[in-house]
């Protein structure tokens, strides 16, 4: 995955494992006091099933980076100290332990840059069109925690 070489955001869709370390450098700027890095990992486990060995991920691909620079733009329209914005998600197969998203957020103070990190990995559960598919002993199956996909302005 390229950075944006003229750009405070970096979006995108991979079946690549995420680049974590680069997300976290690349947000930091000289203006910016705080940095937040959400990793969300591939867990063996969830409800009623205790052996999941592997996620699988499929997205709407033309409709994910539109929705990923939407929410980045709605964290710049409600914390205004914002610096940068990392929002990535990976498609295909993820083994547990590997990041299947990373969220990255710099800002002036710590409050923004937590809260904007959290509204980043909330709306893009809840607005980008990516589902998931969980693989244990018994079986597989699209995780029972899907939700509708909903627009960016109607988060909260």
């Amino acid at each position: 995955m390229q950075r944006p070489a003229a750009s405070d955001t970096w979006v995108g869709l991979t079946s690549e494992p995420l680049p974590i370390d680069a997300a976290s450098a690349w947000v930091v700027r000289p203006d910016c006091g705080a940095v937040v890095v959400f990793s969300g990992t591939a867990r063996d486990h969830s409800e009623g099933r205790i052996d999941v060995s592997l996620l699988e991920y499929e997205a709407y691909a033309e409709q994910v980076e539109p929705r990923l620079v939407a929410i980045a733009d709605a964290i710049r329209q409600r914390w205004s100290g914002i610096g940068r914005v990392v929002l990535l998600h990976r498609t295909g197969i993820v083994p547990v332990g590997e990041s299947s998203v990373v969220v990255a957020v710099s800002s002036g103070h710590r409050p923004e840059a937590f809260e904007a990190a959290r509204f980043g990995i909330d709306t893009l559960k809840a607005t980008v069109p990516i589902w998931k598919r969980e693989t244990w002993s018994d079986g597989t199956s699209w995780a029972l925690e899907s939700q509708p996909v909903t627009e960016v302005d109607s988060t909260s």
